[in-house]
């Protein structure tokens, strides 16, 4: 199968590497990045798209989408793919979606949880907005690239299953962090800590597969002098998009907006530019030393 990748970050690149490591034809594109191994560089984006089955894109924002769409919907072939994988908007997802189709091609929106690790490994999980029909065809590439795809409904509705899977995230890491910060001032081991809450009605994502604690649990990013993983500014992102769709929709999300706040307040003035988004734990904890 002919396939491109538009977006060759830290991403789009191990996505279009397992994709060719998997015999696809890839082509990519990316104004900075190198080209994974395998796949061959194109010139621009219109040039990368011609000829191609299908074609996808991890790209930093929803005008970015937008303008990119503008220049390869015209580029390629009718009857091809057009499967977007960036976290963007739902506003954004439609209007590509419906510019797409528009132009007789295939579109989805299939934003992805799982980080830098979950890329690399293809273990990602993919949340798809669009037709089962597109979605079939392309589900044997995203079980290459992932663990699992789950079909939400139609165009948007898997960027809205993005931002509020993200938005539950950011506030579980939050409150995760400010309970390891109380702990720390109670004189309660961490472990002991991790222990309890992690066999117990505290359980969550947080605390049990990504612990914001190094030296417990599971290694993450809090091992690594939390380098991301899943940096603070793209969980910002996510928040704000959730923020901008319940503004939308008139939903009352005051969880969401209190962790917006917080994040925002983190990476601006906190340090936290640059760390993974479980390094709000140095927001709340205490002198170890």
């Amino acid at each position: 199968m002919r396939i491109t990748v538009i977006g060759l970050g830290n991403m789009g690149a191990p996505m279009a590497a397992n994709l060719a490591a998997a015999g696809h034809q890839v082509t990519g594109f990316d104004t900075a990045a190198p080209m994974p191994e395998g796949v061959s560089a194109a010139a621009s984006a219109a040039e990368a798209v011609q000829g191609a089955d299908a074609v996808i894109t991890m790209l930093p924002n929803g005008a970015i989408l937008r303008a990119v769409a503008d220049q390869i919907v015209p580029a390629m072939p009718p009857g091809a793919l057009f499967c977007d994988c960036s976290t963007v908007d739902v506003d954004s997802a439609r209007a590509v979606a419906d510019q797409a189709r528009a132009a007789g091609l295939g579109a989805l929106d299939a934003p992805v949880s799982g980080g830098i690790g979950g890329a690399q490994a293809g273990t990602l999980t993919f949340m798809v907005g669009g037709s089962p029909q597109d979605f079939a065809r392309m589900e044997p590439l995203f079980a290459i690239m992932g663990q699992k795809a789950v079909h939400c409904g139609d165009s948007g509705a898997g960027q809205a299953a993005k931002i509020c899977n993200n938005m539950i995230l950011g506030v579980t890491m939050i409150a995760t962090c400010e309970a390891f910060g109380l702990a720390d001032r109670l004189g309660l081991d961490r472990q002991k800590m991790f222990d309890v809450v992690s066999t117990s009605s505290g359980y969550s994502w947080s605390m049990n597969a990504y612990c914001p604690a190094p030296g417990v649990g599971p290694t993450s990013p809090a091992d690594n002098d939390y380098r991301p993983g899943f940096a603070s500014e793209l969980m910002l992102k996510d928040l704000t998009l959730a923020r901008q769709a319940a503004e939308s929709s008139g939903a009352e999300t005051p969880m969401g907006a209190m962790a917006r706040q917080l994040y925002e307040d983190f990476v601006q003035h906190q340090g936290g530019a640059g760390r993974d988004f479980s390094a709000m734990l140095t927001r709340f904890q205490t002198d170890r030393s």
